[in-house]
């Protein structure tokens, strides 16, 4: 456990370009802190007290890459995973195979995702997962499956209408605030997706996302430290502006130049409150 006196003596009180990172403090925390549930600043700025573990293994789904240890989220996290493994399952998928949530407590993560701070961030593979449990090898070893065609033009051959239902299931529940999928995912549901269908309206295109689909939930209800993300556009998005997508521009973006924001944050770039997470047992 991080100490508030060691945080402050690693450099709390330093200039920003000397200060610790928050990837490392947030990235060495193994479990949640015993505080209120509650999420704090922003999906991309912020840290969640009291998160609780989800399940490596539930009737509806099994958790992958255990070693990162991301399987941690809001309770409000917990209950929608189970609606929507229960969605899934209806629809003829065994069990969903759950990616990254957050860290124990949130905040920047070492690798990959700028997201998946506060704890309302779910990554869902569109791979099918077995009826019988995985070992944890498997889950370390186990790739995942893309269902975009290799021009990102359409879905292949490994799209089901399972996928559909799945992620119909996951937009109409109440607590989802927006799902991420690759733009041709998109692009297929507006093509096939029978009227009427304002879930359409919470499925946006994004980058990546061909292997995975990305629930973001809203702010739970009384969380006044979570900063929500402006809500959709108006209408299902199967207009001109999905169109942009499969545009050079979208499909062929410049490479970033300079670090990632999540690679240079430190406990100045998230709420205070977010102090008093590392600090609590």
């Amino acid at each position: 456990m991080i100490r508030l006196a060691l945080i402050l003596a690693l450099g709390l009180a330093l200039p920003a370009s000397a200060a610790p990172l928050a990837t490392t403090l947030f990235g060495a925390q193994q479990a949640g802190s015993a505080q209120p549930p509650s999420p704090l600043g922003s999906y991309a700025a912020g840290c969640i007290a009291g998160a609780v573990e989800i399940e490596e293994t539930a009737p509806g789904w099994q958790a992958m890459r255990l070693s990162r240890n991301r399987n941690w989220g809001h309770p409000s996290a917990l209950d929608v995973l189970r609606r929507v493994a229960a969605a899934a399952q209806a629809a003829g998928t065994p069990r969903l195979l759950v990616g990254d949530i957050s860290q124990p407590r949130g905040g920047p993560m070492t690798s990959g995702h700028a997201s998946h701070q506060m704890g309302l961030d779910i990554d869902v593979w569109f791979r099918p997962g077995p009826e019988t449990p995985l070992s944890r090898q498997q889950r370390e070893e186990m790739g995942a499956w893309t269902v975009v065609s290799a021009d990102r033009l359409r879905v292949n051959d490994r799209w089901t209408d399972a996928h559909m239902a799945t992620l119909r299931a996951a937009a109409e529940d109440p607590k989802v605030a927006r799902i991420f999928v690759n733009a041709a995912i998109k692009r297929h549901l507006c093509e096939v997706a029978p009227a009427p269908r304002p879930w359409l309206r919470k499925i946006r295109a994004w980058w990546g996302h061909d292997s995975h689909f990305h629930v973001r939930l809203a702010c739970p209800e009384g969380a006044l430290g979570c900063v929500p993300q402006a809500p959709p556009p108006a209408g299902d998005g199967c207009d001109a502006s999905l169109d942009w997508w499969f545009s050079d521009e979208a499909l062929n973006p410049a490479p970033s130049s300079g670090p990632r924001k999540r690679d240079v944050m430190t406990l100045a770039d998230l709420p205070e409150a977010c102090l008093a997470v590392l600090d609590a047992d």
